[in-house]
This record gives C-alpha cells, structure tokens and sequence, in this order.
C-alpha cells in the first residue's frame, strides 16, 4: 500500500465512524487534493528552475490548462481506484495490519501547507 492509500483510508474510517454517507467522496476529495497540491508544487519548483536555466517550454496558459487536466485526471483515477469492490478488498487487507492513527486536522492541514509551499515558490524570482 501506498502512503496515498494509507491517508484515504484514514479519511475514509474517521469520517465513516462519524456515520457520514459521504466518507469515500470525502476522502478521494481529499487525497486528489493532496495529489493536485503536490503536483502543483512540483509544477511551480521545475517553471522556477527552467526560467532561471533560460529554458523556454511552455506558456503559462498552456501549462495552467495541463495542470487542470491532469487534476481532472486524478479525482477519476482515484474515483475508480477507491470505489466499489476495490474499496472493500483493501479495506479488508488493511484491518489485518497495525493501525496508524493520524489526527484529522493534521490530515486536512498537509495539502494546504503544501500550497502555501507553492505560492512562496511562486513568489520567488
């Protein structure tokens, strides 16, 4: 298991425990917004790097419209990939090994932290 499956599942089971109906939307919400942040941090980091390298790649709209693609992209792979009998079957392979518990605010806290990352990034000349 991935660190991103062990994070849904920890969304997963502390908003299922809430009796909430929408745990599994909840939780691919969040880790395709974890994904989408790092993405972005990573996207921020290499537009830095090649504009100082005198790199031209591509331009800022074309490369905003990919990034909106690709986060597109991600909430329909982690849709399928946590939904249904996938769901159940590592659900089920996870109860058999150690729990890690995680509060939940520090959960909901990482994603924007790593924005906050990439708007410093961003600032930077």
């Amino acid at each position: 298991m991935t660190i991103f499956d062990v994070l849904f599942f920890r969304v997963f089971q502390y908003y299922k425990n809430k009796k909430n109906k929408n745990a599994n939307t909840l939780a691919v919400f969040y880790i395709t917004f974890l994904q989408s942040s790092l993405l972005l941090v990573l996207g921020v980091f290499f537009s830095k790097f090649f504009k100082r390298m005198h790199v031209a790649t591509m331009s800022g709209t074309k490369a905003w419209t990919l990034f909106a693609l690709v986060v597109i992209f991600l909430y329909f792979k982690n849709w399928t990939q946590y939904g249904g009998k996938k769901l159940k079957v590592r659900n089920a392979k996870r109860l058999h090994k150690k729990k890690l518990t995680y509060p939940i605010g520090l959960l909901w806290l990482v994603p924007f932290v790593v924005l906050g990352l990439a708007f410093v990034l961003m600032q930077a000349t």
